[in-house]
């Protein structure tokens, strides 16, 4: 079974930085498209970031130019790089092993257990 662990979720300041980590397991880390999304109370899930296999990036716009996803193959671990955090970044953080094709392939996605990030003075 995939598992999928957050971690580096906490409380922090506005315009304070946190790095979340996401350690893979039980899978081939390399090959699939991994992503983080977010789920503040009150609203639908939402997608962050995301990472293919070559290091091609997406952002959603409300966080470009200051989170930035990175993954490191040799650890089986995506980053999440988040600056300059508001109170409206505060929600759950989940990491997603995506849903799709690699060659004849196909895989079913998993997510994390998420971790908590709180942006409040």
């Amino acid at each position: 079974q995939v598992q999928l662990v957050e971690s580096g979720g906490g409380l922090v300041q506005p315009g304070g930085s946190l790095t979340l980590s996401c350690a893979a397991s039980r899978m081939m880390f390399s090959i699939h498209v991994m992503g983080w999304y977010r789920q503040a109370p009150g609203k639908q899930r939402e997608l962050v970031a995301s990472i293919t296999s070559s290091g091609t990036t997406n952002y959603a716009d409300s966080v470009k130019g200051r989170f930035a996803i990175t993954r490191d193959n040799a650890e089986n671990t995506v980053y999440l790089q988040m600056n300059n955090l508001k109170p409206e970044d505060t929600a759950v953080y989940y990491c997603k092993r995506e849903r799709g094709w690699v060659g004849r392939t196909y895989y079913n996605d998993y997510w994390g257990q998420g971790t908590q990030v709180t942006v409040s003075s």
